[in-house]
């Protein structure tokens, strides 16, 4: 990865805070940006590990967190991730016809708005907090165990 960036997109206000995003009047999601190189990751790798790691199929909600600006989001940059990333979420459906059916919402970036300071290595800043202890935790031992060949560690 070359970068990952907190921040807000999908929405109509310029320049949100966090505070106008969590309103849920903006339009936002919350999201981050990833920078990377496609010799080093795939397209591919990070859907895989995006819908691994969080709730597809609950619309507008990501655990106890409810409204639009928490909804399963791809904002895309080219037309071929686009594609890619429909082509995904059918392969998910068409694999699991008894389970929920993907909502993740696909649709092209406008305009990305990095988070405010404090929002950025906020986990890294605040692991002591009983939301990181309790929720990104268990994610992370997740994201570790399952993706272990694709994590920077292990270059």
């Amino acid at each position: 990865m070359e970068s990952v960036t907190p921040g807000y997109a999908g929405g109509t206000t310029p320049n949100p805070t966090y505070e106008n995003v969590c309103s849920g009047t903006t339009g936002h999601a919350e999201v981050i940006e990833i920078v990377y190189d496609p010799s080093r990751i795939t397209y591919r790798d990070l859907l895989t590990v995006f819908f691994a790691t969080h709730d597809a199929t609950s619309l507008n909600r990501q655990g106890n967190d409810v409204g639009t600006q928490y909804r399963s989001v791809i904002l895309t940059t080219t037309e071929s991730q686009k594609q890619e990333a429909e082509t995904f979420v059918r392969e998910i459906n068409t694999s699991n016809a008894a389970g929920n059916a993907i909502v993740t919402d696909i649709t092209p970036l406008d305009t990305f708005y990095p988070a405010e300071d404090d929002h950025r290595d906020y986990y890294a800043k605040n692991q002591d907090n009983p939301y990181c202890q309790v929720v990104i935790n268990p994610k992370l031992e997740k994201v570790k165990e399952k993706f272990r060949k694709l994590l920077k560690e292990n270059d």
